[in-house]
């Protein structure tokens, strides 16, 4: 199952051991999620894209499957695709499109643009959808203009991941400042008597993490009319002196450490890590091979000017604009989505926290340790900006730039002044006509 934020871990998210049983008996779960339609006529079969597979595509069809069974007209059919933005990039300009797809957020400020999503303002109005139901954040990345396209499936962000039994022998409580995080960072590696690294008190392997520490440091990846960079401050340069200090000065970490190792040998279940920035994709995982591992999660930390700050990814449901199913296709979406029952059905089965507030209110979540913490993060969480030129600009100028400061061949300034060069560059040739 692909993630909207690309997370470095190697865990899928459909092995939580408390998720409930697939709607083994489907009637059962039809009393909990079941909803009337307000469309109406003959049976409309329609099709539904995603590329969640394995795991990810039983998930999907335990919802597929409760909505068929819960009314008559509309037949859904679940069609798992590789390459599906190609694909459906494709299909679009033929006809051959799906009626919803499975959208990752993070697209829509470059696709909806080229007109292959259909808005869904008119839907929302008619049957008086409360956006305030969902995550502000969410709606907003599904949006474009005056226009929403989708509505939130799953949300997600980054918390740390600590080793509680390493924190108990060291005397220490999880850190809440970046201070407490270097200083516990510093007292939890290890290295042996050559010098080799053992254990890294906090695995640091993930430049593209940078714009979730920017927003701790108080600053922005871009500006506020979104034209331009703006990483290349004070605040960007808190952030690299920060991963500077920890890896070079503090040596808690080195490049590679860790690398390659997954499931049972991730270091982290293994002790290797005391600390990781993660997210709800990596819960099933170590309770699963961390059999011995006891583990908390808490929010990101506060950086040294006491600003919060995480990225929020996830999936939506969104209709193609040409699909000959539109309003089938929007039974389907209110259905699962809008219902704060269903939503909650969806995150059981699915192991995701849900776009709909209502059902992350729930006691499933708000009384979990596990999820509480995650629940929390999303509450100060943002998204990626809503620009077209932003996925290029941040794959294909920033994250190199920080690549190459972390394996010293550049230094903090030089790597934010190319990295602000060429991303200028790339926001400016994608600028919207």
């Amino acid at each position: 199952m692909k993630r909207s934020l690309a997370p470095s871990s190697p865990f899928p998210q459909a092995l939580l051991s408390r998720a409930l049983p697939r709607c083994a008996a489907l009637s059962a779960a039809l009393a909990l999620c079941g909803a009337s339609l307000s469309w109406a006529g003959a049976q409309t079969s329609i099709t539904l894209w995603g590329d969640w597979t394995g795991d990810g595509e039983k998930q999907i069809n335990t919802m597929v499957n409760a909505f068929n069974a819960s009314q008559s007209q509309v037949r859904v059919r679940y069609v798992p695709q590789q390459d599906i933005i190609t694909k459906f990039l494709t299909a679009a300009t033929t006809g051959q499109v799906p009626d919803v797809i499975v959208w990752d957020r993070f697209r829509t400020a470059l696709y909806a643009p080229k007109n292959v999503l259909a808005p869904i303002n008119t839907y929302l109005t008619r049957d008086k959808i409360r956006l305030a139901d969902f995550y502000p954040e969410a709606v907003k990345e599904l949006s474009s203009g005056q226009n929403i396209y989708g509505l939130p499936l799953t949300v997600d962000a980054r918390a740390i991941f600590y080793n509680k039994k390493l924190f108990r022998e060291a005397g220490l409580q999880p850190p809440r400042t970046w201070a407490q995080l270097e200083q516990a960072a510093i007292k939890l590696s290890q290295r042996d008597a050559s010098g080799k690294l053992t254990r890294t008190g906090f695995l640091m392997n993930d430049a593209g993490l940078f714009n979730m520490y920017l927003q701790q440091a108080g600053g922005s990846m871009l500006t506020a009319d979104g034209t331009k960079t703006a990483f290349n401050s004070e605040a960007g340069l808190r952030v690299l002196d920060f991963w500077n200090r920890m890896i070079n000065q503090n040596k808690v970490y080195e490049l590679g450490f860790g690398q390659g190792e997954a499931n049972a040998q991730d270091p982290f279940v293994t002790g290797k890590a005391a600390m990781i920035y993660t997210g709800p994709w990596s819960i099933d995982g170590y309770r699963k091979y961390g059999k011995d591992l006891e583990f908390g999660i808490i929010p990101p930390p506060a950086g040294p000017t006491g600003a919060r700050g995480s990225v929020m990814g996830g999936f939506g449901l969104a209709i193609p604009q040409a699909s000959k199913q539109k309003d089938a296709a929007w039974t389907f979406i209110k259905w699962w989505l809008n219902d704060p029952k269903n939503a909650l059905l969806w995150a059981k089965t699915s192991n995701n926290i849900p776009g709909n507030l209502r059902a992350v209110n729930d006691p499933y979540f708000q009384n979990d340790p596990f999820w509480k913490p995650m629940t929390e993060t999303l509450k100060f969480a943002r998204i990626r900006p809503t620009v077209a030129g932003y996925p290029p600009m941040e794959g294909n100028a920033v994250v190199p730039n920080l690549q190459l400061f972390l394996e010293g061949k550049q230094d903090a300034r030089t790597t934010l002044q190319k990295a602000q060069e060429a991303g200028d560059r790339i926001l400016r040739e994608n600028a919207a006509p």
